[in-house]
């Protein structure tokens, strides 16, 4: 395995997956590319500035590289604008990525039937293998 991208979740804190990203890096020697998007496909339609939703990516990306860099693990980190589940696969795409890790859904059950989960459109749109870890 040579590279990992970690798809994370734009303006939260998730230490528990920047962990497995390392401890799977630490096992098998892979660099890792983590990723975070704005989320946001057209500006015009949004009521909030894509310049914040960019920040807030941005002190995620930060935090990840960061934290797996005091794991000793090779990371470098990028912030993207668009809609997340295509931006990251486009993403591992160009980093030729041997597995994508993200963040189980946080949302509830109803809410994930009527807004979708990033998770599962990356499990089910993925040309490579998804590994979706669990805060618990």
């Amino acid at each position: 395995m040579d590279r990992i991208v970690v798809a994370a979740k734009a303006g939260t804190d998730q230490p528990w997956l920047a962990d497995a990203a390392a401890e799977l890096a630490q096992q098998t020697g892979a660099a890792v590319s983590v990723v975070s998007l704005d989320g946001l496909d057209v500006e015009a339609l949004s009521p909030t500035p894509r310049s914040e939703f960019t920040e807030m990516a941005r002190a995620t990306v930060d935090g990840f590289v960061e934290r797996l860099a005091a794991a000793g693990v090779e990371a470098e980190g990028d912030v993207r604008s668009g809609l997340v589940a295509p931006g990251v696969l486009l993403y591992a795409e160009e980093k030729d990525a041997d597995v994508i890790v993200c963040g189980a859904s946080t949302k509830g059950r109803v809410a994930r039937r009527v807004l979708g989960s990033v998770p599962v459109d990356l499990i089910s749109r993925a040309r490579r293998p998804v590994l979706v870890i669990s805060p618990s």
